[in-house]
C-alpha cells in the first residue's frame, strides 16, 4: 500500500500505523496500516475508486461500538467524520451518518419526539446503528428509519427505503451486501410527552448502571438473545460467568458482556466467543448468534 500516493488524493486526514484503542469502545491494541477521516462525499468516492483499482483492503468505520478486530488490519479504515447534518421538520429528522446516535436520542426526546428512547444507551453513530439494526427494549432502527441515503458499489447515489433495506433482529440489507455505503437517512418519529420520555430514559439509564458493567470498556451484548431465553443465563450456565482470557473477560455483572480489563486483544475475545458458542451448543443445542462484527 503506497500510503503517500494515498496522501496524494487529498481525500482527508491519513493517519499511519492507528492504534484502534482510540477507534473501538473495546479500546483494543490492535492497529490499523492506515485510517483516514473524510469530510465530503466527493473525497469519499474518490477514495473508494483508488481503493478498487488498486485491490486494497477496506472498512468504514462509525465509533466503533459493536467492532471485535481480531487481528492488526492490514488496509485502510475509513471514518466518515463530518457527515452530521441534522434537519428536523415536526417528526421527521434527516440525518448524517456520523451523527452520534446518543446525542440525536437526547435532541428528540427534548422536543417531545417519541420512539428513539430505546437509543439512549448505545454509543453509536447513526450510519453504524442503521447498519446494525441497533436496537433495545424490544425496539430499533427498522422501526423508525423510513429510507437511507447510500453510496452504491457503482458510486451512484441513492436512496433505499425502509421495505427494501430488510430489517430484522440486530440484522439489515447492508450486512449481507458489501460495497453500500450510508450516507444518511430519514427518521419518522411521533410526538409524546416530554417529561413522560426523559423519564424513561432516565429510568433505564439507572437499570443499565445497575445490571450492565458500563465501568469497562465493551461493545455490548455478545450475544443475540435466542427466542424465549436468554444468551447470559446461559453463559452462566455453562460456568462462563468470570471466565477470562488474557484481560479479556466475561463480566461477572452481565454474563453477555465481555469486557477489556486493561489490555485485552480482539483474538482473546473471539477465543471466549468460540469457545461459549461450542459450550452452549453442547449443552444446549443452541447456536448462538453472535451480535457484534468480527473483522479479520
Amino acid at each position: 500500500m503506497d500510503i503517500k500516493a494515498i496522501k496524494n488524493l487529498k481525500c482527508g486526514k491519513v493517519h499511519e500505523n492507528v492504534s484502534l484503542k482510540n477507534y473501538t469502545t473495546y479500546k483494543l491494541n490492535e492497529k490499523a496500516s492506515c485510517l483516514i477521516e473524510v469530510e465530503k462525499v466527493k473525497h469519499l468516492e474518490k477514495l473508494l475508486k483508488y481503493i478498487k483499482e488498486n485491490n486494497i483492503k477496506y472498512k468504514i468505520i462509525g465509533n466503533g461500538s459493536n467492532l471485535i478486530f481480531a487481528q492488526d488490519f492490514d488496509g485502510i479504515l475509513i471514518k466518515l467524520k463530518d457527515f452530521n447534518y441534522l434537519e428536523i421538520d415536526d417528526t421527521k429528522i434527516k440525518v448524517g451518518a456520523s451523527y452520534s446516535l446518543i446525542k440525536l436520542c437526547l435532541k428528540a426526546s427534548n422536543l417531545g419526539l417519541t420512539g428513539l428512547e430505546f437509543a439512549a444507551g448505545i454509543p453509536a453513530t447513526v450510519g453504524g446503528a442503521v447498519y446494525m439494526n441497533a436496537g433495545a427494549y424490544k425496539s430499533d432502527m427498522g422501526y423508525i428509519v423510513s429510507e437511507v441515503d447510500v453510496l452504491t458499489p457503482d458510486f451512484e447515489h441513492k436512496t433505499l427505503y425502509n421495505h427494501e433495506l430488510n430489517f430484522h433482529y440486530r440484522d439489515s440489507f447492508f450486512q449481507h451486501n458489501s460495497g453500500y455505503i450510508i450516507l444518511g437517512c430519514t427518521i419518522i418519529l411521533k410526538h409524546g410527552k416530554k417529561d413522560d420520555i426523559i423519564s424513561l430514559i432516565e429510568d433505564r439509564k439507572k437499570r443499565r448502571l445497575m445490571t450492565q458493567p458500563l465501568e469497562y470498556p465493551s461493545a455490548g451484548s455478545v450475544f443475540r438473545n435466542p427466542t424465549n431465553d436468554f444468551a447470559g443465563r446461559l453463559i452462566e450456565e455453562i460456568g462462563y460467568k468470570g471466565k477470562s482470557i488474557g484481560d479479556a473477560s466475561v463480566s461477572l455483572k452481565h454474563a453477555n458482556f465481555i469486557i477489556n480489563k486493561g489490555n485485552a486483544k480482539g483474538s482473546d475475545i473471539v477465543t471466549l466467543i468460540d469457545e461459549i458458542k461450542e459450550k452452549v451448543k453442547k449443552k444446549y443445542d443452541i447456536d448462538l448468534k453472535v451480535e457484534q462484527e468480527i473483522v479479520k
